[in-house]
Order: C-alpha cells, then structure tokens, then sequence
C-alpha cells in the first residue's frame, strides 16, 4: 500500500478553510482526566468527559481512539465516544424530540466521582432545551472491568417513551493524511454483531496481531441496530470518504427511525422503544474488554459470561444443506422462534463434545434473509442472522443462465464494439447498461465492467454448460480478443468512451451528466496502463482452456489456444509497460493456478517465464512490511494476491503478514452479512447504481479474501478460526445470487436501505474466489466432532460418509489426512473416510446431479495431493488407473465412478 492522492492531497484541500469557520467546542485546551484500569490507559476530555484515548497497559503506542487527529475533530458535529442520540415523546404524542449531545456541544456538569464511579457528568448542559430526559454519564471501573453507563431518567410528570437511543463509537479508522506504515500501525477497523443482548462490537488493529477490543454490553443494553452517523464531509480529515469511511453508533432502541428513515427497509432486528414512568431511571451502557488475540475473541466472550453462537459452515445456508448451531451461555436455553416464520426449522443434536456447548440442526425453509430468535431463560435474547439460497448448485447453474440470456448483449450496430457480449446489467430496470457516465460500466473493462463477463466464464471451469460455453466462444473471438484486448495483448480499460464527434449515429442519454472525470473520451478508455484489467482476461481464457482441456466437445477454440492467450495476457502484463503491475492484484490466484497447469502439461517455456515473472514481484513484496499495493490509499485487495506468491516462493513471512493483515478486516460473527464479509466501502461509488461510501456486505472482498484463508487452513488444518472465516468469505458470492439468477455486486448495509444494489458490477471477482476455493471441507473439530462445510454428514460410523452439496462438487478436503481432491472434470457425489484405515472412498458423477444443462464430463479426472505436509503422503488410488497431466483418469460405469484412495 503506498500513500496516495486519496490520503494526502484531498485532505489538504479542505483543512484551511474548513478550520477557519469552525469554532472548537470539545475543550481539548482545558486539559484531559486520566485514569488507569488493569487494562487500559483512559483519557477523557475534561469539559465533555468523552473518550480522548484509550490505550492497553502492554502498548501505550497503540490508540484505538484517534488522538492524534482530535484536533481536527474537536467541532460540533463531530461523534466521540461518551456521547449519546435519543428521540423521545410524551406517550400519546405523535412527535419526536430529538437529543444530541455532539450537535451543539457545551460543557457537561462534572458531577462528583467516587467509589467505582472514575468521572461523571450531567449532560443537560450539552443537549437541546426542551430535553425530555435527564442523563447522567458515568465512566465506572467495576470489579477490573472498565465501563461506560448512561442513566436515563424521565425528567417530566407525564410517562415518555425513548423510540431511540443511540451511543456512538469512535475508534481509530481515519487513514486519511497517513502513510502505510502508520495506517497499518496505528489504525483499528470494528464491525458489529448485531445480535440484541447478546451483540457486540470488535475493534481489530490493521496489524492483525495486536489485541483486539470487545465492546460488550452491560445490563440490558441491546445491539438493535447499527446506525451510520452522519458528519461534515468537507471537514479535513475527509469523512465518509476512500480514506475515513465513516463512523456509527450503537443502537439501544431503534423505533423512531424504523417509523421513519428506515421505514423502506427491513430492518435485522424488530424495533423496540421503552417507555418510562414519571421518575423512572434506566441505565445502558458498555464494557470495554481486551481479547488475547483475534482468534481469542469468542473465548473472550465465554469469559465475560456472553452469549456465544458458531454456525457451521456459517450463516448462508444452501436449501440442500444442513446447517449447524452451537450455542454456550451460562443460562439454559428457553426458546427458539424465525421470522419469517418458518423460515427455518431445527432439531436438537448431540454433536458437542465439549461441556457448555449445545446444538442444533437447522434445516433452510424459505429463500433469503431470516432471523432466528433464542431467548435463554435468565432472560437474555440472542439473534442469529441467516441467508438461504437455492441448493449450491443450481444458484450457480441459475447465474450462469442468467448472464448469458438476460444480461447477453448483441448489437452489431454498436459503435463501441461491445457486441457480443455479457454486460452490466440493472436489476431495478430489468434491462442492460448500454450507458453510464463510469464509462468502464457499460464498457466491459474494470471491475465493474469486466465483472459480468468474467463470472460468465468463471462458472464454466465450474460448471460447464454447452449452450452457455458456445456463446461464450462467440464472445472471446469478436470481442474480448480484438476489442477489450488489443492484438499485442495489452487490455483497454474501456471500450465505451464519451466522446460524441467520434459516434456521431449514437445517442448518448441526456439525463446522464457526463461531465466528470471519469466519463472517459477515447484515449483514456484506451489506454491499456491498469494492470487489474489484465487479471480479468487471464481468468476467463484460464477458465476456459479448463473446458476445453476437460470438456472437450463443448468447444470450437483448441485449449493449446486458451492457455496460451493467459500466458501472452501475463507476459504483456509484466512486461515494465503496464502500470500497478508490482501491486497485489485482486483474484490474481487465477495466475498461480494456471502456471500449475503449465507445469501439468509440460510447458516448460511459458510456465518458465510466468514463474519468473511472478518471482520478480514477489521479490518486490519481500522487501517491504506492507506491500498490499492499490492504486487507493488503503485496500483489501492486494493481500490475496501477496499471500499467493509468497507462499508459492516460501517467503513465510510476507505469507503470514498478508493473512494477519486479512484476520483484521474479515470477521467472523453469527450475521451472514458480516461473517466472512471482507473490509469494502467505497466501490459503490466506482461499481454500485446506489453511490454512496458505506460498508459493503458481500462485495468482491469477501470470495478473494477468502482465498488465503482457507488456503493457509489446508496448510494447518487445526486451524479452524481459518476455515470459518474462510467458509464465510467463499459462502458470501452465494448470497448475491437472487432467485432468478441475477447477481448483485454487494448489499447496502446503512439500514435505510438493507437491499442488494441494483447494478451487477463488479460481482465478477467475488464470483472467481468463490470458484477457484469452494469445495466440502470435512473435519474433527474438537469441540463439535465431525462437521462437513459445504456437504451433509449422514454418518460417523464405522466411516464418516459426507454427501458433497457445495457449488461445484470438485473439491473435497479431508482435513485430518491433509488431502486436497479435486476434479478437473466430473462430480462428486459422497465421499466416505475410514480414520481407523486412513482410507477415502469417492463416488464420482458425471456432472452435479439434478442441474438441466450441466455438462456431463467424458470422464473423471482425479487430482490427489497433500497439502498439509504432515507426513502422512499422497493419497493414492487401491487400483490401477491411468494418468493424464497430473489427473487419474477413472472411467464411468453405468453413469457412477468409483474409487478407493489409500495411503
């Protein structure tokens, strides 16, 4: 990552005049109250008693507050932590009062500390007048734990009901003027479990290997909703932008806005408001809790006596899929309730193996967003967030359809050359994107250009179809090659471009304003200087010189020809002509798997100088602490693609940098929107009809940076933090899937909105790690036995028989042994492990079962290996069998192969 226009010069231009008409209110000149708790060093404002800093006893380096920066954000407006929101009404009025401590700051009352209480404050001072509450903030350390309490009390004679209260966050996610060095060191992203008593907040240090902080909560102060708070976006530290997206706060009650701003939108948990007596007080607030590492944070939870929820494989669920859920929580479990109801249905199971866990088997009922609802019985309620596809397979069987009938554009007449082709397509219109101002859009380069195109023919390496593949030959040989990419291999970064004097027989809308930059004339969307743009095309000529090596009757072009144009689009991306070539580049694992195949068919010369080639970056990224390189000041991108040549070179270090720095911005929490859902927040404005900075759920981040983590799990396979957050991220492309085929490029998560955007996009990338990684993962987990991730465990035994229900049924992975089998061609179908004889059964199908048009494989190509390097060597097959460029070729009898594999 390197400092970039976004960090430094943005900021510059705002910061004298946006300084010279503000007045500073927080009264950082009247000095701070410091305190020490056994886990913190804290720092309050002294007049606004909100939270100044906030560093742990073993890194006082480390600030998870923005200190450094709190003169720029010392204005009105400005969110800190130790404030408050509410709206409230007199019960029987029809209007809200709304309150907000930061809108028109003054000086709190101190009030006197003592006992637990470190500081207190009556906030009456900073709120309107015409407050119909009364709130005292008190900063408490309460038996070691450090807090934050707001008692709310009815301050008026007649009952009044608080519709909202919300207490902003404010932690160190300001990128905005830093170098990569200090974004990396100094810099925290959080996430919210949105899960009511049982939600959380966790701030994760960019590093990935600092101790990340819980933000629980205290008494009965439910995460209901998560609400982005808007600021001044002139101000200079450039807020709700590439460089600071933004900040939000905790939402205890959320009916006033539901009734209101939200009422378009359904929101993730149902709405409450509280109503309180004449007199009556109500305390909310929060613990602030360290976690031993990122890995810790669910032991943390146990610790502090939290709800823990671990769904397997995670919280998007394929209808013909079993999902698993595992609750531990020191209060017994009263009841289980979904809405919509019957959405999902369940059963007890006595998988656990471990005291404190118990578990149920969930079964997917009704597609799409569900909430399951468990109420222990001390009270506490605890909201799971599931998703339910169609079965894995057909989702992807359905987007395949889709991009090459309804999102399929053919149009000889057009000047732009984009005929045919599969384009970006407008869900809320039902129809292609012939125009937009992003001239990349409806220009088939970029991502969000590329991205249709290129998961067209990314699921053909995954699930090939004869029809599909047909038109996508006709689109390689009239428009990909000789439009998108020039003769001498260098890849344009649009073919539509705004520039009427050169079409003049074409239309261009004028509703659209096409003024801006990025409403391209012809020389710049032909230049060929974006190096990302040649990852796309590598892919879909990697995809399918996989079809036809494999397949070979469903194609006209020679699969010698495929691989070929791959390698001519990676050595005309390497060759020194071709800008952000050194950088990380998104789905670039493509890359690694085609020099695999080079070096399967013995072509030495070309697997020579793409192996070089990638040797030559990668030696780049050895010399550097942060190489995650993007042409944006901070990105989630570049480590797939750092992790995947450092590791092929053994360069552990740079290796385990990438993956620590991938830990930090991809959680897991028991919300199919955030679990697994990689950091993305700003290619809504690049990609997204909806163009806004917000964080992105299920953008492209999720299925790339899923890549190294499941990767690194089949390395450690005892790793299984790996696996989960991994499984989500691979799981997460799914969801995108709607029930006709259409694939969103990423849902909005403001709650406002809560829907998938309109546009396809940049859906493309998200779609190749789902395809390049998704498999059935089988395990022994310690704490929950056997476990099948993609597939359904039907028996233990004498052996563990795992029917395969993932996407593609190439892979499987059987943890225990190490191994890593995948098909180059055919399906499996069930999959049986004997631990005792360390011996795997496979039964192999031509194609997955049940899929109209799904091409049946001439025969099964087997790849075996052992990636785990724990001694154990390579499976192999119990009787003879042929090979073919690395593959065992198993022939099908009567429609079914099988095969034995042993040690």
């Amino acid at each position: 990552m390197r400092t970039s226009y976004f960090a430094t010069v943005l900021p510059a231009l705002f910061a004298a005049s946006f300084s010279a008409a503000q007045t500073p209110t927080l009264g950082l000149q009247d000095g701070f109250l410091n305190f020490t708790t056994p886990s913190f060093n804290v720092q309050l404002v002294k007049d606004s008693q909100t939270l100044y800093s906030l560093t742990t006893k073993d890194s006082t380096a480390f600030d998870f507050i923005p200190a450094d920066v709190m003169t720029q954000r010392q204005y009105n407006g400005n969110y800190h932590l130790g404030d408050l929101t509410f709206r409230a009404r007199i019960v029987g009025s029809s209007t809200w009062i709304s309150g907000d401590t930061a809108a028109a700051r003054k000086n709190v009352s101190a009030l006197s500390a003592s006992g637990s209480t470190l500081a207190a404050a009556n906030l009456l001072p900073t709120l309107p007048s015409g407050s119909l509450l009364n709130i005292t903030r008190r900063w408490v350390l309460k038996d070691g734990s450090f807090q934050l309490l707001f008692d709310v009390t009815n301050s008026q004679s007649q009952a009044v009901e608080i519709g909202s209260l919300g207490a902003p966050l404010e932690f160190n996610n300001i990128f905005t003027g830093r170098t990569s060095a200090q974004t990396n060191e100094l810099c925290s992203l959080f996430d919210p479990y949105i899960g009511q008593d049982a939600g959380y907040v966790q701030v994760t240090p960019l590093l990935g290997t600092l101790p990340p902080l819980l933000v629980l909560p205290v008494g009965k102060s439910p995460l209901e909703g998560w609400r982005f708070l808007p600021e001044n976006t002139s101000q200079p530290l450039a807020y709700q932008s590439q460089t600071f997206e933004a900040l939000y706060e905790w939402q205890f009650h959320s009916l006033a806005y539901a009734e209101n701003e939200w009422k378009n939108a359904t929101p993730w948990n149902a709405p409450t408001s509280a109503t309180l007596q004449p007199g009556e007080t109500r305390t909310y607030g929060f613990q602030f809790v360290l976690a031993d590492s990122i890995r810790g944070i669910e032991d943390a939870l146990q610790a502090a006596e939290r709800p823990v929820a671990v769904g397997i494989p995670g919280y998007i669920v394929p209808s013909d899929q079993q999902a698993k859920l595992f609750l531990n929580y020191p209060s017994k479990v009263a009841s289980l309730s979904v809405s919509p109801a019957g959405a999902l249905s369940w059963t007890t199971n006595s998988e656990a193996k471990t005291s404190g866990w118990v578990g149920y088997t969930l079964t997917a009922k009704t597609w799409g967003r569900s909430r399951l609802t468990v109420t222990y019985a001390d009270g506490t309620v605890q909201t799971v967030h599931y998703y339910v596809t169609k079965a894995a397979a057909q989702a992807i069987a359905d987007l395949g359809n889709f991009l090459t009938t309804e999102s399929w554009f053919d149009d000889p007449t057009d000047p732009f050359a984009r005929s045919p082709s599969v384009i970006t397509f407008d869900r809320e219109v039902n129809a292609v994107v012939r125009n937009d101002p992003r001239a990349w859009i409806p220009g088939l380069s970029d991502e969000a250009g590329a991205g249709s195109w290129l998961a067209a023919t990314v699921k053909q390496f995954a699930q090939p179809n004869a029809a599909e593949v047909a038109k996508l030959e006709q689109f390689v040989n009239e428009t990909l090659w000789g439009s998108v990419q020039n003769p001498d291999g260098t890849v344009k970064k649009a073919v539509f471009f705004y520039e009427p004097d050169l079409v003049p027989n074409y239309t261009y809308p004028s509703s659209i304003f096409w003024g801006n930059w990025w409403s391209w004339n012809q020389a710049a969307s032909f230049a060929t200087d974006r190096a990302y743009d040649y990852v796309h095309v590598i892919a879909a000529y990697w995809s399918l010189y996989r079809v036809a090596r494999n397949y070979p009757a469903l194609v006209q072009n020679t699969w010698q020809w495929y691989i070929n144009q791959a390698v001519l689009t990676v050595s005309t991306m390497t060759n020194g002509r071709v800008g952000y070539a050194d950088d990380g580049l998104m789905e670039e694992t493509v890359i690694l798997y085609l020099l695999n195949d080079l070096k399967r068919e013995g072509l030495t010369t070309n697997a020579s100088l793409v192996e070089s080639r990638m040797q030559a970056r990668e030696k780049v990224w050895a010399g550097e602490r942060y190489p995650f390189g993007s042409e944006m000041a901070w990105d989630s991108t570049g480590q797939e693609g750092v992790f995947a040549w450092a590791t092929y070179f053994n360069d552990s270090t740079t290796a385990l940098n990438s993956l620590n720095s991938i830990l930090a911005y991809q959680p897991t929490v028991p919300h199919w929107g955030y679990n697994g859902n990689a950091r993305r927040y700003w290619d809504n404005v690049y990609g997204g009809k909806l163009q806004r900075i917000e964080r992105q759920i299920h953008h492209y981040g999720s299925g790339l940076n899923a890549i190294p983590l499941v990767t690194q799990f089949r390395i450690t396979p005892a790793d299984y933090y790996l696996l989960r957050v991994g499984f989500g991220g691979l799981s997460g492309p799914l969801s995108n899937i709607d029930q006709g085929g259409f694939a969103s490029a990423s849902f909005h998560s403001f709650e406002d909105t809560l829907k998938w955007d309109g546009y396809s996009g940049d859906y493309g990338p998200n779609f190749v790690g789902h395809a390049l990684e998704m498999g059935t993962y089988i395990v022994d987990h310690p704490d929950f036995g056997w476990q099948a991730f993609g597939g359904n465990v039907v028996a233990t035994t004498p052996t563990v028989r795992v029917q395969t229900r993932d996407s593609l049924r190439r892979r499987v992975f059987v943890a225990p042994l190490g191994a890593w089998l995948s098909l180059d061609a055919g399906a499996f179908e069930e999959v049986d492990f004997d631990p005792a004889s360390n011996k795997v059964t496979l039964t192999i199908v031509p194609s997955a079962s049940g899929i109209s048009g799904a091409a049946a494989a001439p025969s099964a190509r087997l790849v075996v290996q052992n990636t785990a390097n724990n001694g154990l060597g390579v499976l192999k097959p119990t009787t003879s069998l042929s090979q073919d460029a690395g593959a065992w070729v198993i022939p099908f009898k009567n429609g079914v192969a099988s095969v034995s594999l042993g040690l």
